[in-house]
């Protein structure tokens, strides 16, 4: 008889478990349920400053892009052309047609190589006309190389220090919507009085998507700006050798006068 008792007051509390259970469950799907997670809905159930961080990310997302595009574009065209200048140009130094290989240089005004070593060509032709000692035209050939090797150098990194600073910035920026994010949570469980998912939900979601939109922005930054400055260092490379052979021709060409 006891036995029998017993089974039926645990019927009777497993029964009452489930019941609390379904009960919590359904409240908590009813919760959900008022928290939408596509991206019309998290933009909706942003406040204006979480709104005004995804704004400045995207921005910052659309100015690097244009970088990459516009820096991708720019050392595409200096690559392939200076593939088509280097032998163009050594042919025309090696039968001494200096004016010849001036004009190949500025046929590929996009290659860097053809930039630097047009400034050194020019310089070195206009002293020749001058009949000036050998010296002083080295001197000024050499000194016209390092400033077009400047000049190019600084062509090619242009907008990439921006991909250094949106790569280094964009996660704060997106920290500082996560901390908006879970103040409005916390605002929103003052003002309700409840810690339930439905008051909560809004703050952390805007927590959240700032903060990926902020990795979001930077990975690829950070990652293309490692790219393109390794790029930049072997294009710099490309320029000193070039220099170097074309002072070498110089010296050369004076040896034989």
């Amino acid at each position: 008889m006891a036995f029998d008792t017993l089974a039926v007051h645990a019927v009777h509390n497993v029964s009452a478990a489930l019941q609390h259970t379904s009960a919590f469950l359904a409240m908590f799907q009813d919760e959900a349920q008022q928290v939408g997670w596509d991206p019309v809905a998290l933009w909706r159930q942003m406040g204006l400053l979480a709104k005004g961080v995804v704004v400045i990310l995207f921005i910052m997302s659309a100015w690097s892009i244009g970088v990459m595009i516009d820096r991708y574009i720019a050392f595409n065209a200096a690559r392939k052309q200076s593939r088509a200048f280097a032998p163009a140009v050594a042919g025309a130094l090696r039968d001494g047609k200096i004016e010849e290989a001036i004009r190949i240089a500025e046929r590929n005004k996009k290659s860097h190589l053809a930039k630097v070593v047009t400034a050194g060509l020019q310089e070195f032709r206009a002293h020749t006309d001058s009949n000036e000692i050998s010296g002083d035209q080295l001197d000024a050939s050499k000194r016209a190389l390092e400033r077009a090797e400047a000049i190019v150098h600084a062509e090619l990194k242009r907008g990439i220090g921006s991909l250094a600073t949106i790569g280094s910035t964009a996660p704060f920026i997106g920290l500082l919507g996560t901390v908006v994010g879970i103040l409005s949570a916390f605002k929103k469980i003052a003002e309700t009085k409840a810690a339930g998912l439905a008051s909560v939900a809004g703050g952390i979601s805007e927590a959240l998507v700032t903060t990926a939109v902020g990795l979001f922005v930077a990975i690829p930054a950070v990652m293309m700006y490692n790219y393109f400055t390794s790029k930049v260092e072997a294009f710099d490379v490309e320029m000193d050798n070039s220099s170097s052979e074309l002072v070498d021709y110089f010296i050369k060409r004076h040896g034989k006068r």
